[in-house]
């Protein structure tokens, strides 16, 4: 069995540069670099997919000599036809036959699911287009926008939270505007820069006009004279006129794109390039303005409202917002320590435990079960440090060196990781090779090197840039030609939250199912920081998984009184299943919605002392666990997931749950009595 950093490995990596973000800030000195001299710096061997789409055909040529986002929010735009909607918040967008689509949708929602319906409330084109199949181009992105481009003519700058569409006409052409519904009001203001399009579903839009512009109405469509410049689209929402001053006001300041900073520790820092004149306005979802540092730069516009499946956005004047979290401490062992008087059952199930780690008989060839395993065996260590039984490590340090293997590839298409299987097969390691679940895959692989790491120093610092490099297919803070990953590849800096989906293209957009295992990818990668002392990556790791809880407990902890979702989805459920960009749903990718052990147990694996942070609420853990119990009297349920509602149990009632724990008959490959045992005892 190859041994993951074994010097035979070491003869097939690929010489590059390894570095996490020069720093936290653009603008400040300190920098993390491994091993600077060249020839010390290691990646992984080259390989060559079957499977990846090819992302030449609708990325500018300027962009595919750089790493690529491969779960952004606009994935949909740039796989297969390109030709899916995409949320951009408050509007989904579609691009088709050199067309955009624009609609404010209606939402949808019942017991099972709630979910966003696109309607083409307007259609943006050139008239009389000669070529109305050609591709549009992403001709720039960031983290929070695209520049879209339907050459030869029109350019979008679809800014998230922007309640203005921005158009750019870059040469002078007519435009059509259609519509599905009837055009029941077309009025302009005395220059013709302003226009109010009133539509026979109610909806009132705005378009505003950097120039004057004579638009003529024929049917549903509204054709324009020749025109070059700026256009913009705005619904009012609820058709309320007090909000039409409001959006008058902001028109003429327009965002072209947007960057989230990481200026200091646990905040961020979003900071919006404009043109035009005034100042910008822009729209909050509900984490931004819990998080929303309330300072003299920003002002909430709290009429201005719209409506969304991530709950109300809100008006926000300013072209920078600060967003601030408490600190999320990172730490090995549990935060009140496991009772003392509980050592010896703790250690005895540790025992027996270690006995039955195994190197040369692993049950999985698939690299998430491999990395649970692994992840499994790094808990026993320092579980056995946590109730200072260390008679067992040796055994668990042999196991890990053992058992880290060299699973990954590095793909040059898009840059970044993929397995063997997953090059050959879309379905292979569960999609790793398009790009799926990275953040879940390698974050089981940076517990064990992080463990690993702290148990034998002389072994972390011998392959330390082949860890870091494992590291950086997901934790990439800055991205361009000298970069090996493109920038944090699975978190969304608007949502502050991941997503999983990877180069599928999914009408609902990405989506991501187990927070608790995201929260695990950031959470290792900052122990792994405290391995090898790295002050800046535990800050980085610190801070995403501060926001990956707070997103959890957002949008995927249903509370029994939630207001965000509709009554009949929070009546029937306590957790999201499968959260998509433009849907909620019920179900998981392996389970029916009725069986609720699995949808709890999903958000709760693998379990560690962040998932007191997770948990934090006791409250909502007890409607959680008394939500899914009817559930375990279901014959055939399996053990393991038994074992995550009965952990969570123990958030509110040890005792009960340590009964249950004791009468398990198994656990999860991941799990272990060991850590049930003690994640018991140090409540």
């Amino acid at each position: 069995m190859l041994i993951i950093f074994s010097s035979s490995l070491l003869l097939l990596l690929l010489v590059t540069t390894i570095c996490i973000s020069p720093s936290l800030s653009t603008t400040t000195t300190t920098t993390t670099t491994i091993n600077r001299r060249k020839h010390d710096l290691f990646t992984f061997p080259e390989g060559q997919s079957t499977v990846l789409p090819d992302p030449s055909s609708f990325f500018s040529p300027n962009l595919t000599s750089s790493p690529l986002p491969t779960n952004s929010f606009f994935q949909n735009l740039v796989i297969e036809q390109g030709d899916q909607h995409e949320y951009i918040h408050p509007y989904l967008i579609k691009s088709f036959n050199s067309s955009l689509s624009l609609s404010y949708p209606s939402i949808f929602s019942n017991s099972s699911f709630t979910q966003q319906v696109f309607t083409p409330d307007i259609n943006i084109s050139v008239s009389n287009n000669p070529n109305p199949t050609k591709n549009h181009t992403i001709s720039s992105f960031s983290d929070l926008s695209v520049t879209l481009d339907i050459q030869p003519s029109l350019r979008f700058f679809l800014v998230r939270g922007s309640p203005y569409l921005t158009c750019q006409v870059l040469e002078k052409v007519s435009l059509s505007i259609a519509t599905v519904h009837n055009i029941v009001g077309l009025v302009s203001n005395s220059d013709k820069t302003k226009y109010k399009v009133v539509l026979g579903n109610g909806q009132i839009w705005l378009l505003y006009s950097s120039s004057s512009i004579g638009l003529t109405r024929k049917g549903s469509t509204v054709i324009s004279d020749d025109f070059s410049g700026v256009i913009r689209f705005a619904l009012l929402p609820n058709a309320d006129s007090k909000l039409e001053p409001v959006l008058d006001r902001f028109s003429s300041c327009y965002p072209v794109s947007g960057s989230a900073v990481f200026d200091d520790s646990f905040s961020v820092k979003y900071k919006w390039d404009t043109e035009g004149s005034g100042d910008l306005l822009m729209l909050a979802n509900p984490l931004h303005i819990r998080l929303l540092d309330d300072d003299d730069s920003v002002k909430v516009v709290d009429d201005l409202k719209y409506k969304s499946i991530d709950g109300e956005l809100v008006g926000v004047v300013g072209s920078s917002w600060v967003m601030k979290t408490d600190p999320v401490k990172v730490t090995w062992y549990s935060t009140k320590g496991v009772e003392k008087e509980s050592y010896p059952e703790v250690i005895d199930a540790l025992v027996q435990d270690v006995k039955g780690l195994d190197s040369n008989n692993m049950s999985t060839n698939a690299s998430y079960f491999y990395g649970k395993l692994v992840a499994r065996a790094a808990r026993m260590a320092l579980i056995a440090e946590e109730v200072d039984y260390v008679d067992v490590i040796p055994k668990v340090k042999q196991y890990l060196k053992d058992t880290i293997e060299p699973w990954f590839l590095y793909d040059n298409s898009w840059g970044g990781l993929i397995t063997l299987q997953g090059s050959k097969h879309r379905d292979g390691d569960f999609g790793f090779g398009i790009y799926n679940d990275h953040h879940f895959h390698i974050g089981y692989y940076l517990y064990g090197i992080a463990v690993l790491a702290k148990i034998d120093p002389v072994w972390g610092r011998k392959y330390r840039p082949q860890a870091y490099s494992l590291m950086l297919d997901f934790m990439t803070l800055s991205s361009g030609p000298n970069s090996k990953y493109t920038r944090l590849r699975c978190f969304d800096l608007w949502n502050l939250h991941s997503w999983a989906a990877g180069l599928t293209e999914f009408e609902n957009g990405r989506n991501q199912e187990s927070t608790s295992e995201a929260v695990n990818a950031y959470y290792s990668a900052a122990l792994m920081g405290m391995a090898y002392e790295d002050p800046h990556l535990v800050e980085v790791g610190s801070l995403l998984t501060a926001m990956e809880i707070h997103a959890a407990q957002t949008w995927w902890h249903v509370k029994e009184d939630d207001t965000l979702y509709a009554a009949d989805f929070v009546q029937a459920n306590r957790v999201v299943g499968i959260l998509w960009q433009n849907k909620r749903d019920s179900v998981l990718w392996f389970a029916p919605a009725d069986q609720k052990e699995f949808r709890l147990g999903i958000q709760v694996l693998p379990l560690l002392p962040i998932t007191e942070v997770l948990f934090s609420d006791k409250e909502y853990a007890k409607q959680l666990v008394e939500w899914t119990l009817p559930s375990l009297k279901r014959e055939g349920v399996g053990e393991g997931w038994k074992g995550f509602v009965y952990a969570l149990e123990g958030v509110y009632d040890k005792e009960n749950a340590l009964t249950n724990i004791r009468n398990l008959t198994g656990h999860d490959d991941g799990n272990s009595l060991s850590n049930m045992l003690w994640w018991i005892f140090s409540r």
